[in-house]
């Protein structure tokens, strides 16, 4: 029992270090680094676009049958990448180095994400503890809460927007020590899960997944990426730009929790379909109710629901794929990354285009919507058959 508490906790601590931090803190920062550097709205949308692009190619390669090695020592390493290049962020300047370190970012998320969570999840289903994954899962809102704690810290005491990513990629590296300590160790071996034959093709009922995890990375990353900047050119909620992000990472630590209940309760496929329009809901909130009151329901929805989510989708893709989950959680995560690549740049260029990311908040919420209907449509043929 105490081992898998320790690996369920070792899990948070990886996720909440290289996405919940290092993956999202460019959210509050941005504003900042906006005011500073003259950026604009396309040129910021391109910056986090690189990120989702690192994010998307990582997952790729994270669904490579055989790497030498083992998976902890690959989590360790791509932990440590993830903390080095955030806080590289904070000794450049230019666009192109900009790029080139949120992209290689990017791809170390993605393996931490895929490792880590094949990891954690085969040893708790090995010890009959797959409850515990909701410990695992939460650490994504957990390092948004500490990252926006610490961004907000450091504001009021005059920091730049260079001590920022300097600070918060010196969080990550100290994850590293954390997570070695708590994750056990497997000896030098192939990392393939499921120990043999690695299966070829897609199991059935996973191309659908696919899709709708797509939309979902494209609906949720234009609120994701451009929340505290919406809260700072919308008058009435400027004065909860500090708490704002810190809402989101609150909300979305217990959100895993809540909705493997509700999976548990109406099935995986039915519990993403409402968590899509719930998030739809919050996604139009922040651009279509332009007060405090709107901007805090948005990010407690956004919160609430986008790692929900992510575990579900996971959840219901390690069902289909069983025998060999990694890869399935590979592709997963590349689908993701293929919604949130596009939704970026997108925004970004309607905003420098419209004055504000209306539109673009808009479409992602109809993205959202639409992957509630391909999912819901998926389990109402698995409930017919």
């Amino acid at each position: 029992m105490r081992g898998s508490v320790a690996v369920s906790v070792g899990g948070m601590v990886a996720l909440a270090a290289a996405v919940g931090v290092s993956r999202f803190v460019f959210t509050p920062i941005l504003p900042v680094m906006c005011a500073a550097l003259g950026l604009s709205s396309g040129q910021a949308g391109l910056i986090a676009s690189a990120n989702f692009l690192g994010y998307l190619l990582g997952a790729l390669l994270a669904a490579v049958p055989f790497l030498p090695g083992s998976r902890r020592g690959w989590l360790l390493g791509a932990l440590a990448v993830s903390g080095a290049t955030t806080a590289a962020m904070g000794v450049v300047s230019s666009l192109g180095w900009f790029l080139v370190l949120r992209f290689a970012g990017g791809a170390a998320s993605a393996f931490v994400l895929v490792l880590a969570s094949a990891l954690v999840l085969d040893r708790l289903a090995a010890a009959g503890r797959l409850g515990l994954s909701s410990v695992h899962f939460a650490g994504v809102g957990v390092g948004i809460a500490v990252s926006a704690l610490v961004v907000s810290g450091l504001l009021a005491a005059g920091a730049d927007w260079r001590m920022l990513w300097l600070v918060v990629g010196s969080v990550v590296l100290g994850a590293v020590v954390v997570v070695g300590l708590l994750m056990p160790g497997e000896g030098v071996r192939p990392v393939v899960a499921g120990g043999g034959r690695v299966r070829s093709g897609l199991a059935p009922g996973l191309g659908r997944l696919l899709v709708g995890y797509g939309l979902v990375g494209f609906g949720y990353v234009v609120t994701a990426t451009f929340l505290v900047a919406i809260v700072r050119s919308c008058e009435a909620a400027r004065g909860i730009e500090p708490v704002v992000w810190l809402v989101v990472g609150l909300t979305a630590v217990p959100s895993v929790a809540v909705w493997a209940r509700l999976g548990s309760v109406f099935g995986l496929r039915l519990a993403s379909s409402l968590a899509c329009v719930v998030e739809a809901v919050g996604v139009a909130a922040s651009v279509g109710w332009p007060s405090a009151a709107g901007v805090l329901v948005a990010a407690a929805l956004l919160g609430g629901t986008f790692m929900g989510l992510t575990a579900l989708g996971l959840a219901e893709a390690r069902v289909l794929a069983a025998a060999n989950p990694r890869p399935a959680f590979a592709l997963m995560t590349a689908a993701f990354g293929v919604g949130q690549v596009a939704g970026p740049v997108l925004a970004g260029v309607l905003s420098d285009r419209t004055g504000g990311f209306g539109a673009a908040s808009l479409l992602a919420a109809a993205a959202l919507v639409a992957a509630a209907v391909v999912v819901g449509a998926r389990s109402r043929l698995v409930a017919a058959a």
